[in-house]
């Protein structure tokens, strides 16, 4: 494995944790009535590679499920960066 690969392995898992640590900080401070992180945060975290992270936080923490673009938009991006995940990874 090239250096590239491995930065390319390192930021996907990365994004994933924080993707997933997102959803579940966030589900956390709705049940507690608290300052919420806004939906631009938990798209734009899901959309620069933590979409797998995200739609999973989104399935363990039961949250967003109900809201039409989350629940049909993180899968869709899951699709789609794990496409452009093998494509790099064959490519580079």
């Amino acid at each position: 494995m090239d250096a590239l690969t491995a930065i390319l392995y390192l930021y996907a898992v990365i994004i994933n944790i924080i993707g997933f640590t997102v959803m579940g900080r966030d589900k956390r401070k709705a049940e507690r009535h608290e300052y919420r992180i806004s939906e631009r945060v938990l798209w734009q975290v899901a959309i620069v590679g933590g979409s797998v992270g995200a739609y999973m936080g989104m399935k363990v923490f039961r949250h967003k499920t109900k809201h039409k673009a989350f629940a049909i938009g993180f899968p869709l991006l899951v699709i789609v960066h794990c496409v452009l995940f093998i494509w790099l990874n064959a490519n580079l």
